[in-house]
């Protein structure tokens, strides 16, 4: 925020953005969340499928658009009541175990249980907190984390199926088409 406030891109200013108006909105030390919506997924779409010599430039430009996004938001800030904050300490919990124990498959009754933590409660406190669903969010980080495996391992496809948490190779190259538009075959040539 500092250098944007020094050095403010001219795309940002005829937007209309400003680093202290963001700073106001997002960073007045007060908790705060930002609402789920689909418009910051398709921003950052792009770029999980882009070539490797792409990702920088189109980063930078996904920064901006973001920016651009968070400035002409309606509601600066949606404060976060403690008792919701106590929940949120408790949702980055079940998160860390879902992504820590990709190879398992957790029931949102499994983790209701174990966390001590209503199943309505726990599906409305993981959406409002990472904007997506349990079984969305998984989907799609265990996505990201075979293009990542795909991009710096020679392990084949179906080795990393197994790694991110998919049964057969043909279920994961459908749940990795379905978020990045291309087939894992594909993916991997793309990034030489």
């Amino acid at each position: 925020m500092e250098k944007l406030s020094t050095v403010c891109p001219e795309i940002l200013q005829s937007a209309g953005v400003a680093s202290n108006l963001l700073w106001e909105k997002f960073c007045s030390g007060k908790p705060s969340a930002i609402p789920t919506c689909s418009d910051l997924e398709h921003i950052f779409a792009p770029l999980f499928s882009a070539p490797a010599p792409m990702r920088l430039p189109l980063l930078k430009l996904k920064v901006l658009e973001v920016l651009i996004y968070l400035g002409n938001m309606k509601s600066g800030r949606k404060e976060l009541t403690q008792y919701f904050s106590q929940q949120t300490e408790l949702i980055k919990e079940i998160r860390q175990q879902l992504t820590e124990h990709l190879e398992q498959r957790f029931t949102i009754e499994e983790l209701s249980k174990q966390y001590l933590i209503n199943t309505s409660t726990l599906k409305e406190v993981f959406k409002a907190v990472y904007g997506l669903p349990i079984a969305t969010y998984m989907k799609e980080y265990r996505v990201h984390q075979a293009m990542k495996l795909l991009r710096e391992t020679d392990a084949t496809i179906a080795d990393i199926a197994a790694q991110v948490g998919y049964e057969t190779q043909g279920k994961f190259s459908k749940a990795f088409k379905d978020v990045t538009q291309v087939l894992p075959t594909e993916y991997r040539k793309m990034q030489y």
